[in-house]
């Protein structure tokens, strides 16, 4: 659905949320069948259109490497439909309860409702990912869906808008495309449940709308994601587990490796450490069909904006590649930065980007305090092979997810929860918490023609106080 400009945006979107509703409510939950056959021809029509889709991702971006578009879009998609299917059954399946003493006899059991309209709205740095994922928990749940799609990603909006219309009517599944007006609009819709992932500034946005119908929301933010290098580390290990993660999308991730914190004194060793492995792995970017790009103008504008901020307040820039790139490729080498402080901008806003600020620990402790003494990020990367120091670590810090000697793959975890913490998000979307995000846990008491509950009806006496002292209040 893209909105006219001669039509209120409000009405549209309105009209649009009305016609789903009805049909939730003419058609009621779907069974578990039904549930299963939407998710079998999702993952049919994302095989048959993946040449299409990763084609229209490398168009948005001017280039983007056909892998991983396939790895980090299309793959994850098809695995948790596989994984959704086997799981399926026994997530529907209502749970017994205890019903206790006090309403004995009785049964007592949750039944998991799904919760009608689900509202997602996607960024363009994975937008197949951050589309399909959400909505395929949301149908196995038993919803609808609507799905606000980038302004920033137009081709690939376009593919997925033919994938999905060959499968679902809009009253099942709805696209709706448009800029920052449409966005406040979809955002203040009385949806039954609003999924949103983005920055943490637009976050706050969403959720302030969302309040105004009290509908429930799931924020997927990011923040200033740290790597943790501990006095153990090797520091070519250390390179070779968090690398991939920083170069993914050209660190275009709400999870990648924003800084790194190390021993003093390994800051150089690091940069030419890390060096030798993005020669390893990519060599001259300019050509390369392994390396992306970033999305648009604007946001290599951004990007730097902000590393020539650094450079003005003292820091020192090293690129991975010294080649000249042509002109408007908008290919950016990562660039290693040191000698940091929190006066710039690379240390006060979440990068997502290839710039990886460098910062020296004088004791693990210092590094705990430097991570706690900020807004709790999305992800922490732990890089030591010390079991204790391990420990120390996932204790005394918070973060929505960990990796230990490894980066962002946590999130291609199916059976277990993704989701940030306090400004970095709320709630959750994948596996088992993810399908219950999507339905009510509705509690069901049943009793028999047996009543034991007219024994606690009034007038009180005797009788009621002495069951009351024998059996709970002691």
């Amino acid at each position: 659905m893209n909105m006219p400009a001669n039509l209120d945006i409000g009405q549209g979107l309105n009209q649009l949320l009305a016609k789903q509703k009805a049909g939730f409510r003419a058609e009621g939950a779907p069974s578990r069948q039904a549930r299963e056959a939407q998710l079998i021809a999702l993952k049919q029509a994302l095989l048959s259109h993946q040449e299409a889709i990763v084609s229209a991702l490398n168009a948005d971006y001017g280039h983007r490497s056909t892998d991983d578009s396939r790895i980090s879009d299309i793959m994850p998609c098809v695995n948790n439909i596989n994984y959704t299917l086997k799981k399926l059954k026994g997530w529907m399946k209502p749970s017994r309860r205890h019903a206790g003493i006090l309403l004995a006899p009785a049964k007592v059991q949750v039944q998991y409702q799904p919760l009608g309209v689900v509202g997602i709205i996607v960024p363009w740095n994975f937008p197949v990912m951050l589309s399909i994922g959400p909505l395929i928990t949301a149908l196995a749940a038993g919803n609808r869906a609507m799905l606000k799609l980038s302004e920033f990603t137009p081709e690939t909006n376009k593919a997925l808008k033919q994938m999905l219309a060959e499968i679902f009517d809009e009253t099942q599944v709805a696209v709706v495309e448009g800029e920052a007006e449409v966005a406040a609009a979809f955002s203040a819709l009385p949806f039954d449940h609003l999924l949103f992932t983005g920055s943490t500034t637009v976050g706050r946005h969403v959720m302030r709308a969302a309040a105004n119908n009290l509908t429930p929301v799931t924020l997927e933010l990011g923040g200033k994601s740290p790597v943790i290098i501990a006095p153990d580390m090797p520091l070519d290990t250390a390179v070779e587990r968090m690398i991939y993660g920083k170069c993914l999308n050209a660190g275009q991730i709400c999870v990648a490796p924003d800084y790194v914190l190390l021993p003093k004194g390994q800051s150089e060793a690091f940069v030419q450490a890390f060096i030798r492995r993005f020669k390893q792995m990519y060599g001259e970017i300019g050509q390369n069909p392994d390396y992306g790009a970033i999305i648009n103008q604007r946001q290599f504008d951004r990007l730097q904006a902000v590393l020539q901020d650094a450079i003005d307040l003292g820091a020192r820039v090293t690129p991975t590649s010294g080649e000249t790139m042509a002109p408007g490729s908008r290919k950016l080498p990562v660039q290693l930065i040191t000698g940091v402080n929190e006066q710039m901008r690379v240390m006060q806003e979440e990068i997502f980007g290839p710039l990886l600020p460098i910062i020296e620990y004088d004791s693990l402790e210092s590094a705990i305090e430097y991570v706690n003494d900020r807004p709790r990020p999305l992800a922490l990367y732990i890089m030591s092979f010390d079991t204790d120091t391990q420990e120390r670590l996932l204790n005394q810090t918070h973060s929505g997810g960990v990796c230990i000697n490894e980066t962002v793959f946590h999130v291609a975890a199916d059976d277990a929860p993704f989701g940030g913490i306090g400004p970095s998000g709320m709630g959750h979307y994948h596996g088992r918490e993810g399908f219950l995000t999507f339905c009510h846990a509705k509690t069901i008491l049943s009793r028999g023609k047996l009543n034991t509950g007219k024994l606690v009806h009034p007038p009180y006496g005797t009788i009621i106080q002495r069951m009351l002292m024998k059996l709970f209040l002691r």
